[in-house]
């Protein structure tokens, strides 16, 4: 099929919308960037509660195994206090006060360890959060 000069021109007027002014193509694009930004917030409360589901899960395996341990570890301080005072001939008294002592200062570098854990974990959607500011960026910037 040949083309002539008419056909293309008529071609090219075809695929241009018929009245379509500045204001409607700007109107346009301020509804595609609409758009955007809500579907970008929806991505960033879907990773939002993923996250959140995640963290629950974790939470309560967490919980159970802190509970089964506490009893356990209880336990096992009384059967080494008394252990010290079998050993030792220590009155009841400074067998429980050495076991306290050591339990305090295990309690008080896992607090530390805990807290170093904690201030390193980030629970945002980082990469919603990152295209979001990418989006925003490009559309207050536009490249030249």
């Amino acid at each position: 099929m040949i083309l002539t000069e008419e056909k293309v021109v008529d071609r090219i007027s075809e695929s241009e919308p018929r009245g379509s002014s500045l204001t409607e193509l700007f109107s346009g694009i301020i509804s595609d960037a609409q758009l955007l930004f809500r579907q970008q917030v929806e991505l960033i409360r879907a990773e939002f509660l993923e996250d959140l589901r995640r963290t629950r899960q974790v939470a309560k395996c967490f919980g159970l195994g802190v509970l089964f341990l506490g009893i356990g570890f209880v336990m096992l301080l009384v059967a080494v206090v008394l252990l010290v005072e079998h050993l030792t001939g220590w009155p009841a008294w400074a067998s429980w006060a050495s076991v306290g002592v050591a339990s305090v200062l295990i309690g008080s570098l896992s607090v530390v360890v805990g807290s170093r854990i904690l201030a390193s974990y980030n629970p945002l959607p980082d990469k919603s959060l990152n295209a979001l500011q990418e989006n925003v960026s490009c559309l207050t910037n536009p490249p030249k």
